[in-house]
């Protein structure tokens, strides 16, 4: 479990550890940053920008601007810009080389990038934040995401799960974690509320990514089910909910189902700090 290291922010390091962000989404958060938050200094790496197929650039251009953002001591903080597939390409070079500047500073992001933050939480290197990206500035009320992350980093505790309890924590996109679970960047959960949500999957696909995660993560404390958007529909009804599908995976597995929380791929997604770190901050 990592320590509480949030500290005050004042450079806050973006970089594109998967896919690509569109440079207006970034002129518009920087607007918002500089008109409502001057005292934090947002700095998007030009590595935010680069498109190479899929990806914000090669395994090798991510992984050189997340290390440089990561080791960089004058940086306060790492957000990730957006998720997309593509952090788990790069996390087992970027621990290898992470230094002691990444050791004391928290990294926020979701989605896919839920990767690095539960190989982060693992490897004990700085405080993983589930947290919105600058990409959320596209959503509808996406402005609001953007505020809240942006005062957690100048210590406003608003913007936290309001869920959260004196148990630790621990964040993630449903498929994500599934992806995660088995792997060397698999953390330890034990006793840990394990918030989820899930976007874009159909309810068979989240029964299976259920059937799957709750074989592997028995001994943790409970589920929350976040936010479960844009479901696609599927030629015939699957004749569940997904709190439905989680509540009966929760009880086939012995896991106890804890109810919801606010998180998500929405506006309303809120900040989930690994561990017991934010509870401080709450206090």
């Amino acid at each position: 479990m990592t320590a509480d290291v949030h500290r005050p922010i004042r450079k806050v390091a973006i970089c594109a550890p998967a896919t690509p962000l569109k440079r207006k989404y970034a002129q518009a958060v920087s607007r918002l940053a500089s008109d409502e938050f001057p005292e934090l200094e947002l700095h998007f790496h030009e590595q935010c920008f680069v498109e190479e197929g899929h990806f914000a650039g090669s395994d090798d251009t991510r992984l050189a601007a997340l290390l440089e953002c990561a080791n960089d001591a004058s940086n306060d903080a790492v957000w990730f810009a957006k998720g997309g597939y593509g952090s788990n390409r790069i996390a087992a070079q970027f621990l290898k080389q992470a230094g002691d500047a990444a050791k004391n500073k928290p990294f926020l992001g979701y989605s896919d990038c839920g990767t690095l933050l539960g190989a982060l939480y693992r490897a004990g290197i700085g405080s993983p934040v589930h947290a919105p990206m600058p990409v959320d500035i596209k959503r509808e009320g996406g402005e609001a995401a953007i505020r809240r992350v942006l005062a957690y980093m100048s210590g406003n505790p608003d913007g936290l799960e309001p869920s959260l309890t004196d148990r630790p924590v621990a964040a993630f996109n449903l498929y994500t974690l599934a992806m995660l679970v088995g792997t060397p960047f698999m953390p330890d959960l034990t006793g840990h509320e394990v918030l989820i949500e899930e976007v874009g999957e159909y309810e068979y696909a989240i029964d299976r990514l259920l059937f799957h995660v709750t074989a592997q993560i028995g001994d943790i404390a409970g589920i929350k089910l976040g936010e479960v958007t844009a479901v696609p529909e599927n030629d015939r009804p699957f004749g569940a909910s997904a709190q439905e599908i989680v509540q009966d995976w929760c009880r086939r597995s012995g896991i106890s189902y804890l109810g919801r929380a606010e998180v998500g791929h929405s506006s309303t997604n809120k900040i989930v700090p690994f561990g017991l770190e934010g509870r401080t901050l709450r206090a």
